[in-house]
């Protein structure tokens, strides 16, 4: 984009709940079909076009979850375009779990860079929801890559960090979910095409993260993904099995979720947890050859492709929270604490045996028969 066009390029008006765009007014024309009203949450993006309201997590939700938005969501971001024509300064602040690089107006990359493991935690739930504000205001952007810093992990899982109630107490985003459905949620549904370009293991809320990218390439060598929560008496509360159903089918679906074992880069290939495979030594080159390819295509026709797909293949938004509500649920029973208590002994959250081989070796915490 050249200096002229963005100086003349309109800034996306912040969206919040309630605001109301009046529809614009179409003239029929013989033998033409007219377009969708942008939908009012994205101006990219068509009308969702879902029959019934969105689900009302504020009564059914667990007492640590308060209905209140979330610090980052509701401060001022300026995200006009900077003179040199890459992004704004708020890009480039300063971040703890992850690094931005902003390679051009159309193309930004996030390095998760969180040792020892990349596990996520609230902080890092925090900082990606002020991340997906930044996608939604920034007219310019057409492509996010999401990489790692650690070859071996990925996104390891999440990690409470002892405190469960402070990630129930990050409270609700725009959507009305609970910060990490809500930043997931409005991901997969950004004007924006997101690609995880994976390496290492990425289990448990690290695969429900690449679940709600747009696009997933694997490490052939060197990819590991996996949902182990059942096996650890809880359920997971982001969303892997309204998308894994989706994406592989009922039975597959099962198998990764019930089963809780490690896939490895081939299979989840043939399952369709991920769009395919790349060999480790030319995984970034492709990956990036994709991303600065689409970083010249038009916004507008990105935006309005990409909605209509979503359309026909993202689940309903009220498949989501019930599935955290139980998650919560489960994990305060004392025998699921105690199976907590015997994973951490093992070496759960550090680069440990256990962490590297945690499909096949969680089942080490069970309690003997």
């Amino acid at each position: 984009m050249d200096a002229l066009e963005r100086r003349s390029s309109p800034k996306r008006p912040p969206w919040s709940p309630g605001t109301h765009t009046p529809e614009p007014k179409h003239v029929a024309l013989p033998g033409v079909i007219p377009l969708r009203p942008l939908d009012s949450r994205h101006p990219r993006s068509p009308q969702r076009g879902l029959e019934s309201t969105p689900w009302s997590v504020g009564t059914d939700l667990p007492a640590p979850v308060h209905a209140r938005p979330l610090r980052s969501l509701t401060m001022s971001i300026d995200t006009g375009p900077s003179p040199n024509g890459r992004a704004s300064d708020t890009w480039h602040r300063s971040w703890t779990h992850l690094s931005v690089d902003r390679r051009s107006s159309g193309y930004c990359r996030v390095t998760f860079d969180h040792p020892p493991i990349n596990t996520i935690t609230a902080t890092t739930v925090a900082e990606l929801a002020e991340l997906v504000a930044l996608i939604e205001h920034d007219p310019a952007l057409r492509v996010l890559v999401f990489d790692t810093a650690n070859p071996d992990f990925y996104l390891a899982h999440y990690d409470t960090e002892h405190d469960p109630a402070r990630t129930a107490a990050l409270g609700l985003g725009p959507t009305g979910m609970h910060a990490w459905l809500d930043f997931l949620v409005r991901l997969s549904r950004a004007p924006v095409v997101s690609i995880a370009s994976i390496r290492g293991r990425a289990r448990g809320a690290g695969s429900e993260f690449v679940l709600a990218c747009d696009m997933r390439f694997a490490s052939r060598e060197n990819a590991t993904l996996g949902q182990f929560e059942v096996a650890t008496g809880v359920i997971p509360g982001g969303g892997p099995m309204a998308r894994l159903s989706r994406l592989m089918g009922r039975g597959r679906a099962l198998e990764v979720l019930l089963v809780g074992d490690d896939l490895d880069g081939p299979r989840a290939e043939q399952y369709g947890y991920v769009n395919r495979t790349v060999a480790d030594g030319e995984l970034d080159a492709e990956v990036e050859a994709i991303a600065v390819r689409l970083a010249r295509f038009d916004p507008e026709a990105i935006a309005r492709a990409k909605s209509y797909v979503d359309r026909v293949t993202l689940p309903h938004d009220s498949e989501f929270p019930p599935p955290l509500v139980d998650f919560f649920e489960l994990l305060g029973r004392p025998a699921q604490q105690a199976q907590v208590a015997r994973l951490e002994a093992l070496g759960l959250n550090t680069d440990s045996d256990l962490e590297r081989s945690l499909g096949r070796r969680v089942v080490d915490s069970l309690p003997d028969q």
